[in-house]
């Protein structure tokens, strides 16, 4: 018996040092009624997770959301962080490509009546994938406006994957650059599967002349500080 329960006890403690550790989100406020979320993932092969970029407005009407946090259980809870610090419901969703760093917590944002959006091609990458899929998709850059908070989507060409997009909020001068822009803190190209590698540098400045003005620029991973220098920072990882 004694035997018996060592190998149980063994087994089960190789068990969880196998297991990922459990992540939080947390918020940051960047300006007037703007805040970043950072979430947490596993990308292939790395024990330690590895923070990813949301981005929300609170408005009169909910909260307007920018890619959903990494997977259903940390945009979850997102849900649960802005009822109980503003009492709002998240009420619209854009995502900016396709990856599950970006549409990984749609299923649990439908189910609470908000309004999913991503590009038609982010969409049929996502379904491909067997991804999370929005309700809704256009097919050109749009904008939104909702509760007085806006939104302005635009292509800049491939990059980081095929359809990825920037979104531009000019109330508070902030380029969601997602995944396309690499932090200042990053030294690497990235997971770059998807990626045209070829293109990525003149998509970088092409989204450098349309926005010349952002006073925040926030990447799709790690910190955001460097506000433009983080394009020119990007273009130096590609070009190495």
């Amino acid at each position: 018996m004694k035997l018996t329960h060592l190998i149980v006890c063994l087994l089960i403690s190789a068990a969880g040092f196998g297991q990922k550790k459990p992540v939080k989100i947390s918020i940051s406020h960047l300006i007037k009624n703007f805040y970043a979320c950072t979430s947490y993932g596993y990308p292939p092969g790395d024990d330690e997770p590895f923070p990813a970029n949301s981005l929300f407005a609170v408005t009169p009407k909910g909260i307007v959301l920018v890619n959903t946090p990494w997977g259903d259980e940390q945009t979850q809870q997102l849900v649960d962080s802005v009822k109980q610090r503003f009492n709002k419901k998240i009420i619209f969703c854009v995502a900016t490509h396709f990856h599950d760093d970006c549409v990984g917590g749609f299923n649990v944002l439908k189910k609470l009546g908000a309004k999913t959006y991503a590009s038609r091609q982010t969409y049929l990458l996502a379904k491909k994938e067997h991804n999370e899929l929005p309700q809704f998709t256009f097919a050109n850059d749009t904008t939104f406006t909702i509760a007085g908070t806006t939104l302005k989507t635009f292509f800049p060409g491939e990059g980081h994957t095929s359809d990825n997009i920037v979104v531009w909020l000019p109330q508070g001068k902030i380029l969601f650059g997602g995944c396309l822009v690499k932090s200042i803190d990053a030294s690497t190209k990235g997971f770059t599967g998807d990626a045209n590698l070829k293109q990525w540098p003149q998509t970088i400045k092409n989204v450098a002349d349309k926005y010349p003005q952002a006073a925040f620029i926030i990447p799709g991973h790690q910190g955001w500080q460097g506000g433009k220098k983080q394009l020119g920072h990007t273009l130096n990882i590609l070009n190495n």
